[in-house]
């Protein structure tokens, strides 16, 4: 029976993780955040960046524990037992999953039909379909295409470094300039969070990483660390070249920092540089989503089906054909702003109920097996999870009733599905 294959090292696993953090959120969000922080973005980015250890170091013991694709689901299922808390937590990542890869594909239609003129859609769909071949083809094959379009959107983002440390920065700025005092800074705070998401996603093709129990952890660690540096640096860079009000005002904040420097042209080779920080985006979220959906059904809370191997590629291509359509459907919605809102709302839901099972992992099963180990610990009470269980209720607060309610339907939907196909399985047999 075809299996899934372990191709990837500490490099790859790595690579992986900072191509799903640095995405395209940077390009965009770092303008709202200066709105908020004024020249303190940077302290916005820092807090942010430590919130999301406290929860990465909980996605890094557990994978120690349980390297399994579909990880939250595992993880959730060996905490609490059962399948229902389980397929809750799957269902939120599988949504998260295909929502993100349905709205990043419009924003690689957008940046490619305002340089090339194609329908947005067309590019959104196209993006889409391309991008699950190469899923489909193999993990080592996607994850060379992922380091290579990392390393260029870092290439950009270094450039921004570059243009704001030492070719045209304002030496005399006032790094602590906060106009809207300590309730900005927080504000900022969460937009940044947002930024510092997908980490979360590396823990899904443990089956196919190298000695994913020492592995996983390291590279958790390593893609937050190396993003948060390249985040904390980008954010300084900005606000020395334009001003905070500039940044806030602006729809391409980072092409504008290069384009003031450099001219029109690298407003241009920022757009560009864009495409690919959009294509690596999609492509890592729809490889993350297929092992999501082939992990629940191969631990039968779906249809066996999506828990197919292919003979040749070593690939789950049942659930690559599903994640791929239902990713092509949702850009059919058009404008998925609100749509990924919720799904961000969702993510937030995961890493509570993921810090959550850590805890209880710890008094529950207090002697198994952990090949990495959070730090600080009040008798078995470990603190760094507690703190990630609060920390991302700033980021929850900050949504409106509709986006809370929304979600809410959502895991509502994966209930009212849970229970369905369990009885239509008991039926048949």
């Amino acid at each position: 029976m075809a299996q899934l294959q372990r191709h990837l090292g500490l490099f790859q696993t790595t690579m992986y993780g900072i191509g799903l953090i640095l995405g395209a959120g940077i390009y965009a969000l770092i303008g709202d955040a200066a709105g908020e922080a004024g020249n303190t973005i940077w302290i916005s980015f820092s807090l942010a960046a430590i919130a999301s250890v406290f929860t990465g170091l909980s996605y890094a013991e557990l994978s120690s524990m349980y390297p399994k694709a579909a990880a939250e689901y595992s993880f959730v299922k060996n905490a609490f037992g059962g399948n229902f808390p389980a397929f809750i937590v799957g269902w939120l990542t599988l949504f998260v999953a295909i929502v993100s890869a349905s709205a990043i594909a419009l924003g690689f239609g957008g940046y490619f039909s305002n340089l090339f003129g194609p329908p947005v859609l067309f590019c959104a769909i196209s993006v889409i379909i391309v991008l699950s071949f190469v899923n489909f083809i193999g993990i080592r094959e996607s994850s060379s295409m992922n380091i290579i379009f990392t390393l260029i959107e870092a290439a950009g983002l270094g450039m921004i470094i570059w243009i704001g440390m030492t070719l045209f920065g304002d030496v005399s700025i006032d790094y602590f300039d906060a106009p809207q005092g300590i309730p900005g800074i927080f504000s900022a705070f969460t937009l940044a969070f947002f930024a510092y998401i997908g980490f979360e996603n590396i823990a899904n093709i443990a089956e196919e990483i190298r000695n994913p129990k020492k592995v996983l952890p390291r590279a958790i660690i390593l893609a937050i660390s190396i993003t948060a540096i390249i985040y904390i640096l980008v954010s300084v860079s900005a606000i020395r070249v334009l001003s905070w009000q500039e940044l806030d005002a602006s729809i391409a904040p980072l092409a504008d920092v290069a384009k003031r420097a450099l001219g029109p042209q690298a407003h241009i080779a920022i757009a560009a540089i864009a495409l690919f920080a959009t294509t690596n985006t999609v492509l890592i979220m729809l490889v993350s989503g297929s092992r999501i959906l082939y992990g629940i059904s191969n631990d039968k809370s779906l249809p066996s089906i999506f828990s197919r191997i292919h003979s040749k590629r070593n690939t789950p291509w049942a659930a690559v054909l599903v994640i791929g359509f239902l990713s092509v459907l949702f850009t059919l919605a058009g404008d998925l702003s609100t749509v990924a809102n919720i799904s961000v709302f969702g993510i937030i839901m995961v890493f509570i109920l993921v810090n959550f099972s850590l805890i209880w992992l710890r008094f529950k099963q207090p002697n198994a097996e952990r090949q990495f180990k959070v730090p600080l610990s009040v008798k078995k009470l470990p603190i760094l999870p507690v703190l990630g269980i609060i920390t991302p209720v700033f980021g929850a607060v900050q949504f409106g009733p509709y986006i809370i309610m929304m979600g809410m339907v959502v895991v509502m939907l994966g209930v009212l599905f849970y229970f369905a196909y369990n009885k239509l399985t008991k039926e048949r047999n």
